[in-house]
């Protein structure tokens, strides 16, 4: 382990269980997460992205648990197994928004409508500090003013519906970092917002990162953020992880047929509206019924028999891995 690293997952595996069938939605998932840099964990919908934070965070819902693997959060006082941590015990919720925090998908729903904005926030502080109550107040005022939310004061005894979208998410981001977490895990967070909002809301993320050093996982699928905003990538399928890198590796020479499906499914600034955007042909497979072997086999242009098996992850460059039989046609073809 590097002396940079916080968080490191080893071999993760977390599994569903509904009408006594078993979704492996997260199926051996490896990476590390370094002090100051943006891990960005990318793929369609339903490929184990959001389960995966959810086991960071242990906010598993009842019918899912972690079969095997590690997480190892490497803190201050030592590493600490997440994993082998009561879901909702003392130790966890003293780790859960202190250390290791996160923004939801929506807003909306994360808030709790009945209670004050200010309210929301101020209560992080008093879960996790011994500030006093005047403190907090002025604590939950100068967190909203740097994220950028004009009138704090007022806006702090304000109710999340009448926020705006940008402005609860903005809310909700005071509300992760009140405590300085060391780790921030941002699940979509600009999902439904217009481009303008989301611009302001990673130079945000961006600029938390640098004054803070925290570390970021970012979930998304949108191929532009990552772009901006990642120092590492990790691209998701069907509960795997398929390719692994520096931002420089995985966009500049792709090495797994998925992520060169991908990059090749967006629009590209400055080439017109006459430009061939390829969709990824098929659709993910059914998650209690998957193909044996490499799962994005039925939708893979370069399959064949050796494809039945599940290959192992190999090294393509210095920290570039990839999990496929056909990398060197894939290298030769991107």
């Amino acid at each position: 382990m590097e002396e940079s690293t916080i968080l490191t997952v080893r071999n993760l595996k977390t599994f569903f269980y509904t009408n006594k069938r078993c979704n492996r939605a997260v199926n051996g998932v490896s990476f590390e997460v370094k002090k100051g840099r943006t891990l960005c964990i990318v793929g369609e919908s339903g490929c184990g992205k959001s389960v995966t934070a959810s086991s960071i965070m242990q906010l598993l819902p009842k019918l899912s648990r972690i079969e095997d693997g590690e997480i190892i959060y490497h803190s201050e006082e030592g590493d600490i197994r997440i994993d082998r941590l009561k879901r909702n015990g003392r130790r966890m919720r003293s780790l859960r928004g202190a250390d290791i925090a996160m923004i939801f998908q929506d807003p909306m729903t994360a808030l709790n409508p009945v209670y004050t904005v200010g309210l929301q926030i101020g209560e992080n502080l008093m879960y996790h500090t011994a500030l006093s109550r005047r403190e907090i107040r002025r604590r939950t005022v100068a967190s909203l003013g740097e994220m950028g939310i004009p009138l704090p004061a007022q806006r702090a005894k304000e109710y999340p519906h009448q926020f705006s979208g940008g402005m609860r998410q903005r809310a909700m981001i005071a509300m992760a970092m009140a405590c300085d977490p060391k780790i921030l895990i941002a699940d979509e967070p600009t999902t439904a917002l217009d481009v303008t909002i989301q611009a302001q809301i990673f130079s945000l993320m961006d600029r938390l990162r640098t004054d803070h050093e925290t570390a970021i996982i970012l979930i998304t699928h949108d191929m532009g953020v990552v772009t901006e905003l990642a120092d590492d990538v990790v691209v998701m399928y069907m509960g795997n992880i398929v390719e692994g890198g520096t931002v420089d590796d995985v966009l500049r020479s792709p090495a797994h047929p998925y992520t060169q499906a991908l990059l090749r499914s967006i629009p590209i600034l400055g080439r017109g509206k006459n430009q061939e955007i390829e969709p990824i042909r098929g659709s993910t497979p059914d998650p209690y019924d998957r193909p044996k072997g490499c799962q994005f086999m039925p939708r893979c242009d370069y399959a064949n028999d050796r494809c039945r098996l599940m290959p192992d992850e190999t090294t393509v460059g210095p920290t570039h891995r990839v999990r496929c039989w056909h990398t060197a046609e894939v290298a030769v073809h991107g």
